[in-house]
């Protein structure tokens, strides 16, 4: 399932922020890991697809399931990568994707 599409970032934020939302109560956040972590990895394989999205929902997995590792922002960062190598498959930099303005009259 190879995705060609790059999930939107809020969406992305959104995840890292639901990751990190077990440090909210101390004693059931890492019990509650042990839930979120196959929900979370399978949402990542979900979103990303592809080779990008089964090593990164197995190291989604493994960062949840871990104690003390919920703050990486695993979605976010894969959702930077997804964006930077379209930018060099597509061989542009980000300046070639703004569009400038055109003023009325000039």
């Amino acid at each position: 399932m190879e995705r060609k599409i790059t999930p939107a970032l809020w969406a992305c934020i959104l995840m890292d922020l639901l990751g990190c939302a077990s440090y909210a109560v101390p004693v059931l956040g890492e019990a509650s890991d042990v839930i979120w972590a196959p929900i979370s990895a399978i949402i990542f394989y979900k979103m990303f697809g592809g080779s990008v999205g089964a090593f990164g929902g197995v190291f989604n997995f493994i960062e949840e399931l871990f104690p003390g590792l919920d703050f990486i922002p695993t979605f976010t960062i894969s959702w930077v990568v997804r964006r930077v190598t379209q930018s060099i498959r597509e061989g542009k930099t980000p300046k070639e994707k703004v569009q400038p303005y055109k003023v009325a009259g000039l």
